[in-house]
């Protein structure tokens, strides 16, 4: 394979530019039908009428995002296939999500998870909780943004600004416009452009391979098949439990607690529909995944004697996957454009998703807490914080090109603030014995024991026994001596894997006196309010009738839409 680089074509340009036109196009569309929604909770959270498979697509897209698109098979590429068992922990994380998390959450009708904080515990507490959405949303934003314009812009001379601006542009007018359902239904079409991408490189691959039978013998042969690890020592990179708990724990804080999972799942129009998406949406991250199984299984069998990352025709291994996109298919003028259009598509839909949730936050957490108006006035606000938002994300970008291993930093920084999060809600969902001061020094705690565990890795990382990564070679390169391209990021030590670290520390909450006190009842979860409960009571009845089609009972009818129903902002437990 020739180290020369491949430039995009004309064809190309025009894939790019359809895709993106029809992402702004659907947006705006549901700009227009929904120009005489009257209120910034209708602005926020789609009218609390969407369905649970536009639902279930947009929670998909959200968090397939361009650093997944890009990472995910670079991951497999460097460690193995056993990076699939993570689809394990996605199934056991929106179990617990859908039996602890959204039954309260939808009850309560609340447009911020923060909210919930103030509620249960003390608005201290709400408050340190938005800050940490903020630094996080913020970082990993701009990151979304300038991580595959860089990638694309050294593989295959995509204009690094003009990438950026282009992406930020597009869906800051969509979310300005048309608010959170405009958002879904833009998802809705992007998660098929990302998938079409997918399957251009895998179908490729298979055909150039001679069938895939040939790249799972190289992904053998390799090494890469490499399922039967069950080592216990939680030091490891990827074992099957170091996959399966902490991926649990780090998807049980994305859907159970952060901002625009939670606005998604709540702006269905009833219960059954919010559980019913997050279990389809399951189905979803199974196929992203396995997509960026093969693809990675791809990548090996196409560079299993010549690295281009050792080699150094490429700066990082998120620019493999790319590297490989403009070597097969080059010749077939238009698919790098739908790849790479699939790469911005992943990026929309998480900055849309991000843009709308930090819009949101900030209405209902700072906002309308503080000061009185109309709502004409709270949603002309609403759509203003959007386009703001979108202006910061573009900053953001700019920050991240200053700054060295950002994707590394910000799987950190995803670890040290979800943690605790899922910590922190999970005591105050289930132990009415938690009270307010014993939430927020919980959290604090936890903030302070995760950020030691990163301080402690950042000072002494993991050895290479820990991490394992598996052989690769340049023995068979022949790269020529005029290639054109020009690597100027310095090589990475690690590759980036968008990974949680959970902290939380909860010894204190018996010492803070909150066994004295009582909580509303509607701010805990209750046996009624899951799935497995009415389950069970069906099986041991032996009555097939008196239920709804997810299990629910017919009273829970009362808390399909509770939108207009908000609940009342008064707390038990006192700060």
């Amino acid at each position: 394979m020739s180290g020369d680089a491949h430039l995009l074509v004309a064809a190309d340009y025009v894939v790019f530019a359809v895709v993106l036109l029809l992402s702004a196009a659907v947006g705006f569309y549901y700009a227009w039908r929904s120009r005489k929604q009257g209120t910034s909770r209708d602005f926020l959270t789609g009218g609390r009428k969407l369905n649970a498979l536009a639902v279930s697509m947009s929670l998909t897209a959200s968090y397939m995002s361009s650093v997944t698109v890009l990472s995910n098979p670079a991951e497999v590429y460097r460690y193995g296939a056993i990076f699939g068992y993570l689809s394990i922990s996605y199934v056991l994380a929106v179990v617990y999500t859908s039996e602890v998390f959204l039954p309260v959450f939808y009850r309560l009708a609340i447009n911020s998870t923060y909210e919930y904080l103030e509620l249960r515990f003390s608005r201290a507490t709400r408050l340190l909780a938005m800050v940490i959405f903020f630094f996080n949303a913020l970082l990993y934003t701009g990151l979304v943004i300038y991580a595959p314009a860089l990638a694309l812009n050294q593989v295959t001379g995509m204009n690094l600004w003009g990438g950026i601006i282009s992406t930020a542009t597009v869906c800051t007018l969509y979310c300005a416009l048309g608010g959170l359902k405009a958002v879904v239904w833009t998802d809705v079409v992007q998660i098929g452009i990302m998938f079409a991408g997918y399957m251009s490189v895998i179908i490729k691959c298979v055909i150039l391979k001679g069938g895939i039978s040939t790249i799972l013998s190289d992904a053998q042969e390799g090494g890469r098949i490499n399922f039967v690890d069950f080592d216990i020592n939680p030091l490891r990179r990827h074992t099957f439990w170091t996959l399966v708990i902490g991926g649990t724990f780090g998807w049980s804080a994305v859907y159970g607690t952060y901002q625009p999972q939670v606005q998604r799942y709540n702006s269905c129009k009833t219960i059954k529909h919010a559980r019913l998406a997050l279990f389809i949406n399951v189905l979803g991250l199974a196929c992203t995944l396995t997509s960026s199984v093969i693809s990675g299984l791809c990548l090996y069998s196409f560079f299993k004697n010549c690295d281009p990352w050792k080699a150094g025709q490429v700066s990082s291994p998120d620019q493999l996957l790319p590297y490989l996109v403009m070597d097969i298919l080059a010749d077939h003028q238009g698919l790098p454009g739908l790849f790479f259009a699939a790469v911005y598509s992943a990026s929309l839909s998480t900055v849309s998703t991000s843009i709308n949730a930090m819009a949101a936050v900030t209405m209902e957490d700072l906002i309308k807490p503080r000061i009185k108006l109309s709502e004409k006035k709270l949603l002309l606000i609403s759509k203003g914080l959007s386009l703001f938002f979108g202006i910061v994300c573009v900053a953001m970008a700019g920050l991240a090109s200053l700054m060295g291993h950002m994707m590394q930093a910000v799987s950190i920084i995803g670890g040290v603030c979800g943690g605790p999060l899922l910590g922190l809600f999970s005591l105050g969902v289930l132990c009415p014995f938690v009270n307010s001061k014993g939430g927020l020094w919980g959290l604090v705690a936890g903030l302070a024991a995760a950020v030691s565990v990163t301080i402690g890795e950042i000072i002494s990382p993991s050895p290479p026994e820990m991490t394992r990564p598996l052989s690769l070679s340049t023995e068979g390169c022949n790269f020529s001596s005029g290639g054109s391209l020009n690597w100027t990021t310095p090589l990475p030590t690690e590759p980036s894997l968008y990974t949680a670290t959970p902290g939380q520390n909860t010894d204190d909450i018996l010492l803070t006196g909150g066994l004295r006190e009582t909580v509303d009842p509607r701010l805990m979860l209750m046996k009624e309010d899951t799935l497995s409960y009415h389950l069970f009571k069906r099986v041991k009845d032996g009555v097939m009738g008196g239920t709804d089609s997810v299990g629910q009972p017919n009273k829970e009818d009362e808390i399909n839409n509770p939108a207009e129903e908000k609940f009342d902002n008064t707390r038990v437990s006192s700060f």
